[in-house]
């Protein structure tokens, strides 16, 4: 299996980055290779006939993905404008995201973690453009990491075992999920 990881966050101590490495060793058989979206140009209909190479590639690894994890930090309420920004890229003329079965999760300093961005992040995946199958969040598969700063170690690994044991829990139902066969 090959998924390809979008992280919201381009900071360097990123939480949103830490959770999708500690999946991406847990994990092995996802394959997970994370896109670099920190160069991606401002999605710009006047560029998206011929949108440089950046852009070429990122489209191009997003559509060889069997599946896609999202990690999106919340930056008043929602998700952040450079996550926002990949996605376009990969929503209009190829539409590389369409049928790509969806995780999404986010961590965050507060309490509720990432709700609110995870919500709307949610519905700009849902879209007509996009097409993307999200998994579910009914019967528990929201990842939400809320006071994240108290669950990660200095160097950056997942300390908190009920959290590491829940987000084991999700991927393993999304494994599931990415597996299935959808006919529309």
């Amino acid at each position: 299996m090959k998924t390809v990881a979008l992280v919201g966050s381009l900071r360097k101590d990123s939480y949103n980055m830490k959770l999708v490495k500690h999946i991406q060793e847990k994990f092995p058989e996802l394959g997970i290779e994370i896109a670099d979206i920190s160069h991606l140009p401002f999605f710009n209909e006047e560029i998206e006939a011929d949108p440089g190479q950046t852009v070429r590639d990122f489209q191009a690894l997003v559509k060889s993905a069997d599946a896609v994890i999202v990690a999106t930090p919340e930056y008043n309420a929602s998700m952040p404008a450079v996550l926002k920004n990949a996605i376009d890229w990969v929503s209009r003329e190829g539409k590389e995201m369409a049928g790509k079965k969806v995780l999404i999760m986010g961590a965050s300093m507060g309490a509720l973690g990432t709700v609110k961005a995870q919500i709307h992040l949610r519905d700009v995946l849902d879209t007509v453009g996009v097409a993307a199958y999200v998994m579910p969040a009914a019967g528990g598969n929201d990842i939400f990491v809320g006071a994240a700063h108290t669950k990660f170690d200095e160097n950056g690994q997942l300390t908190d075992e009920p959290t590491a044991q829940f987000i084991s829990m999700v991927v393993e139902r999304f494994k599931n999920f990415a597996a299935l066969e959808v006919n529309l």
